[in-house]
C-alpha cells in the first residue's frame, strides 16, 4: 500500500490559488474519488531577510510581516518529488516554508466503514 503524507506549505495570500492549483495538477489532494482536496487557513507570517537575499516582500535586515495562507493537502510519498517541484515553481518565495508529515490513515482505513 502506498504511504500517504500531509504536505503543508505557507504561501503569500495573493499566490495561494496559484500554488494550490499547481499542487493539484501535480497529483496532490487525492482522497478516494476526489482530487484537488486541500484546506486553507489565513494568518500572518514573520521573517527577517538576511544579507544576500532577494525577498518577495521587504528588505534585508528588517523584520517583516506578511499576510499568508497555510495550504494543507495530502499525497502519496512516492509522488512527492514531482509535487514539490511544482510547488516550488508556482511559489514566489526564495525560500519555501513547508512540512511533510507522515500519516497513519492508510494503516487504519480498512477499519473505518464507508458511508452509504
Amino acid at each position: 500500500m502506498a504511504k500517504t503524507v500531509k504536505l503543508v506549505v505557507y504561501v503569500p495570500a495573493e499566490a495561494e490559488e496559484r500554488v494550490r492549483l499547481a499542487l493539484g495538477r501535480a497529483g496532490a489532494g487525492k482522497i478516494g474519488k476526489y482530487d484537488y482536496c486541500s484546506f486553507v487557513s489565513k494568518g500572518t507570517g514573520h521573517y527577517r531577510p538576511l544579507k544576500g537575499t532577494k525577498p518577495y516582500k521587504g528588505r534585508a535586515g528588517n523584520i517583516e510581516d506578511a499576510d499568508e495562507c497555510r495550504v494543507e493537502t495530502v499525497c502519496y510519498e512516492k509522488e512527492l518529488p514531482g509535487i514539490l517541484k511544482a510547488m516550488r515553481k508556482a511559489h514566489p518565495y526564495e525560500e519555501v516554508a513547508y512540512d511533510i508529515i507522515p500519516l497513519l490513515n492508510d494503516r487504519y482505513a480498512k477499519h473505518v466503514p464507508k458511508r452509504r
